[in-house]
């Protein structure tokens, strides 16, 4: 009889969490005039985010209860993701209704290149969050730059994710096929931290904020077998493919390493259809600045949320109602 009950509850949830969430999508589309900001009839948004142990889902799934309780006739559930690719793939299909991205990735889909074979028809809310390009490894792999992770295995991230884009560009940076020059292992960073602890993988590549909660653990538990690599040294080819890669550090205190570390970062952005109901935008933009303070509680990567930098999301546009927002609480143009 437990068990039972027991299916039936996991049966009710999942059907609960496809209604709630991206999967029966009910945010109405723009029909023009103006954008006052208020959605009229209750309106149920899902949010692609990221890993489970990634900055994507601990801020994405603090941005839904904040969009919950704004009390703005908006209900957002957030949805665990292979992120960045598939997120706008899903995005589009009209699977979810907003999207975490990397700027690289979001621009490759405005422009139809890179994973994109054609121009997607998506704009943005807002620049969010600067990912940092994690490149970490096992001490006994002898791996001392990214030309050495030759016939090495080397986990590039979740299969149509911003980490495997970024991964496979600086391999071949490097000098390296990423096909055939590494035994690359397609896995989720928890399958990936995994690895790491176990000696499976010889190297990782993780794109995200500073704090990673997985990286986090690994560098907790394994510390004396792990490092960061440098890989400062291949921006300038990185910023041929992209102008908005840019160098950046890892600061020691983040992961209590014994030094900073230079990488290369990107900036983050969060996505929707072109054609989303910009009210309903303009509700997710407010709601987004406004409860920065409680996204922060849930990652200090929040914090870099800003509307200094909210209209750099070229060369994606800001969606009409984030503008509205944006305007309405004074960010620069």
């Amino acid at each position: 009889m437990r068990r039972i009950v027991g299916i039936a509850l996991v049966s009710t949830l999942a059907a609960a969490t496809a209604a709630c969430g991206g999967r029966q999508d009910t945010a109405s589309t723009d029909t023009g005039g103006a954008v006052t900001c208020e959605v009229a009839a209750a309106t149920r948004v899902g949010i692609a985010t990221g890993n489970a142990i990634g900055v994507y889902f601990a801020v994405g799934n603090a941005y839904a209860e904040q969009i919950n309780s704004a009390g703005k006739n908006v209900q957002a559930t957030a949805a665990e993701t292979g992120a960045s690719v598939q997120n706008i793939q899903q995005l589009v299909a009209g699977t979810y209704d907003v999207a975490f991205s990397l700027a690289d990735t979001a621009a490759d889909a405005v422009n139809g290149t890179g994973s994109f074979t054609t121009k997607q028809p998506v704009q943005a809310l807002s620049r969010i969050h600067t990912n940092y390009t994690q490149v970490i490894v096992r001490k006994e792999a002898g791996i001392i730059d990214v030309a050495g992770m030759k016939g090495k295995r080397i986990s590039t991230g979740s299969p149509k994710s911003g980490t495997e884009v970024i991964a496979n560009r600086v391999l071949t940076a490097a000098g390296l096929n990423p096909e055939t020059d590494v035994q690359a292992q397609k896995l989720d960073l928890t399958k990936t931290v995994d690895g790491m602890k176990e000696g499976t993988i010889d190297a990782m590549f993780f794109s995200g904020g500073l704090p990673t909660p997985g990286i986090t653990d690994l560098l907790t538990t394994n510390a004396d077998k792990v490092q960061f690599l440098d890989i400062s040294a291949l921006l300038p080819q990185m910023q041929k493919i992209n102008e908005v890669y840019q160098e950046g550090v890892v600061p020691a205190a983040v992961y209590q390493t014994p030094a900073d570390v230079k990488t290369i970062v990107v900036p983050n952005v969060l996505l929707v259809r072109e054609n989303l109901d910009p009210n309903v935008a303009c509700v997710l933009t407010r709601t987004l600045f406004d409860r920065r303070a409680q996204l922060e509680q849930a990652n200090a990567a929040a914090a870099e949320i800003s509307l200094d930098t909210a209209r750099k999301t070229s060369p994606v546009v800001v969606h009409r109602g984030a503008a509205k927002a944006l305007d309405d609480l004074g960010a620069p143009k």
